[in-house]
């Protein structure tokens, strides 16, 4: 070996040496900070706009927060234990990113072995021990901390979306105790209900609040409103207004002074409640009980806010069908929507209003729509809406059955408007005060000192704005979450925005929209609408074809009664040539449009699977063909240099 040859070598042996020292120089440095990049097009992994404001407000005000963050390691790889081990690396890198961007908060992690400081510290804290299924007992959770408050913040994995929000909650909960106050108002369930144990049949249960006022318990002061009362009270932040059936005249008067001395209002409105219903005794899934309608008859009048509400009409839309199972089988139900919002279809869900912007899904059943000019001075900002493929249909009609509503169907090709805020300034509906009660008497032709009739406003003093939603079930846990037990505890997993919405909306009108973000980015789900459209295409068709199949059949069964009418009394049960030809010509006519039908729903499947399939290898495929021809792409113009050279 010559001296240039060794040379080469001895600089080459070097320069690997120096690049490996470099690069675990390079890594040891980077172990003492964490730099992530988030290419996602939601930012998903990036703290939300509403969760820097609480750090920033945390900061500013000197606030102390402490975070205990307590995980059991172990020493197992099992699925079970990865998984979990997983799960804490990203709850730990949440944490790093909350401690980042706030100098009040400090973050403490405990390993809690058995029998040691950490465990004691972790029971104190309430953090319940769990169990592996090898039988190892672990800890595994959250205690933030502020002066004298305190919370536990549990961690099962199926709420991993709702981490953000759930720890900017905590953060801000024990930040500022002081709640605000919520007044619902309601004649259905939503705090839960006791059985008298005197009447309770086997299998009867209480029924458990719903999830939505659990959800703003833990942020708000709840405060039940009877459905009769003559005043609301000041001191109420925000009204909650839902399902006001057969709602007294005094008490909606009570709602008007409440608007206009500047109160906000959510009212939630429902052509057909079917919870009310099945409180009443009917099941209207079945086309069953009672008319339970709701509205407002004089504030939504036209001497009020100028809205109208038509408690016997729902919205029907072709494009957010909901698959249900009803009389034992699964029908394509338009009543039901399932509202996603696409490129196409924006305004669906409004992105302009805190409230919506960033939700897009929500679940509503046999909503009803709000229609009119509002009053002067009035400005209707629609917040929910359907596509141009829905029309109205009669609420007893689409509480029995789907097929005959999708047989006729015809879109009005216009939007209607489901949910929407109304701001400005509001004008009283009840022009000669308050509402007579028909259950007082009349004393105004008696002797004694005259009462003086109380002063009540005719008009707000500033501006103001209420929020009306055209329906109540979506409210519901069964349309709204999945309810889980888990150690004793209900943990609420989101099914879509329905629940993000209401919380949305509460906060927004109690003046802290800092939340907003966190929450809306739990429920992100992106529909293949492209899928969607191929189906809502095809249903048109095979609507079409099925109309055609059936006009057919009527115009046969027509000259089957000309002929049989021509026919002698003797001959009545004997079916004559001309009609024998008449079947045969409906059976083919049958015969070739049931082909149609079948290979119109083979060609969808087949465009669909298609689909699904080019999405899938583009899935797989697409990063590892873009890496390789970025690496040809080098290596062919390092080639082309050294040629140059």
């Amino acid at each position: 070996m010559d001296t240039r040859q060794r040379q080469t070598w001895i600089y080459t042996v070097a320069g690997m040496i120096a690049a490996f020292l470099a690069l675990v120089a390079i890594n040891y440095m980077a172990s003492f900070g964490k730099v992530r990049v988030d290419i996602t097009q939601d930012s998903l992994y990036t703290l939300s706009k509403g969760t820097r404001e609480i750090l920033n407000r945390v900061a500013k005000d000197g606030t102390k927060v402490k975070v205990r963050f307590y995980f059991t390691k172990t020493d197992g790889n099992s699925p079970e234990e990865l998984f979990i081990k997983k799960y804490a690396d990203r709850v730990g890198d949440m944490l790093d990113e909350y401690s980042q961007n706030c100098k009040g908060l400090t973050i403490e992690r405990l390993n809690p072995q058995p029998d040691s400081d950490a465990e004691d510290a972790a029971r104190l804290d309430g953090i319940t021990a769990q169990q592996l299924r090898t039988g190892d007992a672990f800890y595994f959770g959250l205690a933030i901390s502020s002066l004298d408050q305190k919370l536990v913040l549990p961690l099962p994995p199926d709420r991993e979306k709702l981490l953000e929000y759930d720890l900017s909650r905590s953060i801000s909960r024990v930040a500022n105790p002081t709640k605000p106050i919520i007044g619902v108002m309601t004649p259905l369930p939503v705090f839960g209900q006791q059985i008298n144990p005197m009447m309770m049949r086997p299998g009867m249960r209480p029924v458990d609040p719903y999830i939505f006022i659990s959800e703003l318990k833990k942020d708000y002061d709840v405060r039940p409103i009877e459905m009769t009362v003559d005043k609301i009270d000041e001191v109420i932040t925000v009204l909650l207004v839902i399902h006001p059936r057969d709602l007294a005249p005094k008490t909606e008067f009570a709602i008007d002074q409440y608007v206009l001395r500047g109160g906000k209002m959510i009212a939630f409105l429902d052509p057909i409640s079917l919870v009310d219903a099945r409180n009443m005794g009917g099941n209207p899934m079945l086309g069953g009980g009672p008319a339970t309608g709701s509205t407002f008859p004089t504030l939504l009048s036209k001497d009020g806010w100028g809205l109208t509400f038509d408690r016997s009409k729902v919205v029907a839309d072709q494009k957010f069908m909901t698959r249900m199972m009803r009389g034992g089988r699964v029908e394509e139900t338009p009543s039901v929507l399932s509202i996603a919002r696409s490129d196409d279809d924006a305004h669906v869900i409004s992105k302009e209003d805190p409230s919506t912007s960033d939700i897009d899904t929500l679940l509503m059943p046999f909503a009803g729509v709000f229609a009119g000019t509002p009053a002067q001075g009035l400005i209707s900002t629609p917040l929910i809406q359907s596509t141009k493929k829905a029309q109205l249909v009669e609420g007893f009609m689409a509480q029995m059955s789907s097929e005959e509503i999708n047989r006729k169907f015809q879109p009005d090709e216009k939007f209607y408007t489901m949910a929407l805020r109304l701001s400005g300034k509001f004008k009283t509906a009840f022009t000669n005060g308050m509402p007579a009660d028909p259950t007082k008497p009349d004393d105004s032709g008696t002797e004694g000192p005259k009462v003086k009739p109380p002063v009540y406003l005719k008009e707000s003093l500033k501006e103001s704005a209420i929020v009306l939603v055209g329906d109540t079930d979506f409210l519901t846990d069964d349309f709204s979450v999945q309810v889980q037990e888990m150690f004793g505890q209900r943990i609420a997993i989101p099914r879509n925005g329905n629940l993000a919405f209401i919380q949305n909306m509460v906060e927004h009108m109690a003046g802290d929209m800092s939340l907003i973000n966190a929450r809306s980015k739990a429920t992100k789900n992106r529909p293949f609408t492209v899928i969607r459209d191929k189906e809502i295409q095809a249903e048109e068709n095979l609507r079409g074809e099925n109309q055609k199949l059936i006009a057919d059949l009527q115009e046969t069964q027509r000259k089957l009664g000309e002929l049989q009418r021509q026919k002698d009394e003797s001959q009545r049960m004997i079916l004559s040539k001309e009609q024998q030809e008449e079947i045969e010509k409906f059976r083919k006519k049958e015969a070739t449009a049931r082909i149609a039908l079948k290979n119109l729903k083979k060609n969808l499947r087949s465009n669909i699977e298609s689909l699904q399939n080019r999405l899938r290898w583009m899935n797989i495929l697409g990063v590892p063909l873009l890496v390789a021809l970025f690496g040809i792409s080098v290596a062919v113009s390092r080639q082309l240099k050294l040629k140059q050279q």
